[in-house]
């Protein structure tokens, strides 16, 4: 019994290692990925903004490393990959999100370039590097907290899913997607661009169908979730919705 224990656990050390590995890759490969875009859109490698952002970024993925990966490394590696029972739907919404996301960063590139926007103030560009702060927290402590934050819709029957109702779920039930709309509106903001605010507004359309669509699946699939729901009304923003 020992024997096969030992088995078990060294099988899946070398898995979860692998998966969290891959999850840092992914991550180091889209913020090159932002960095070429924000670049090459605007043809600026001396961009303060942009430098700012991909700084904030980095600086924000590394202080949730060190608080997660000793907490909940299965969830870092949870959000490596796409599993078999993730929602269709969600698999669509999900890659959209990613589309339009990035978009901000080449639209607002192209600004600068070719100065589509009339003039952009530049207390309101710091205002944004202010304001992405709180809404990158309240993401990471909404992840911090729900070790079931996966990166699509699924059930997650394999990891024992459970509601979780602490940290910023007691206020509302989709946390993670309020810190997401405030940093984008503060990313468009920060990087100077009038006409970053239209992909900006389709990236929170989006994340209201995901949110709608995501509390459904939970209400109908999660043991628990619509007595949670009773409890905690609002989605989003309390007193709102």
């Amino acid at each position: 019994m020992n024997t096969h224990t030992s088995a078990s656990q060294s099988g899946q050390a070398p898995s979860l290692t692998a998966a969290i590995i891959r999850r840092f890759i992914q991550l180091a490969a889209y913020i090159v990925i932002q960095a070429a875009l924000l670049f090459a859109a605007s043809g600026r490698p001396d961009w303060l903004m942009a430098w700012i952002y991909l700084g904030l970024y980095v600086g924000g993925i590394a202080l949730l490393s060190v608080v997660l990966l000793p907490r909940s490394p299965e969830l870092v590696a949870e959000r490596s990959q796409i599993k078999e029972n993730a929602k269709g739907w969600d698999r669509v919404l999900t890659s959209l999100y990613g589309v339009i996301g990035l978009s901000i960063l080449v639209v607002a590139g192209l600004d600068l370039r070719f100065g589509w926007s009339p003039h952009f103030p530049d207390w309101l560009e710091w205002v944004g590097v202010v304001v992405i702060l709180p809404g990158w927290a309240l993401l990471s402590w909404a992840m911090i907290s729900n070790r079931f934050f996966s990166g699509v819709v699924r059930i997650q029957t394999d990891r024992g899913h459970t509601v979780v109702s602490g940290g910023p779920y007691q206020f509302v039930r989709h946390p993670g997607y309020g810190g997401m709309i405030i940093a984008a509106l503060a990313t468009a903001a920060m990087l100077g661009s009038w006409w970053a605010f239209i992909p900006t507004g389709l990236l929170l359309c989006t994340i209201v169908v995901r949110t709608v669509l995501e509390d459904r699946t939970l209400q109908n699939e999660l043991a628990g979730y619509q007595a949670y729901a009773a409890q905690v009304r609002y989605r989003l923003v309390p007193g709102v919705w």
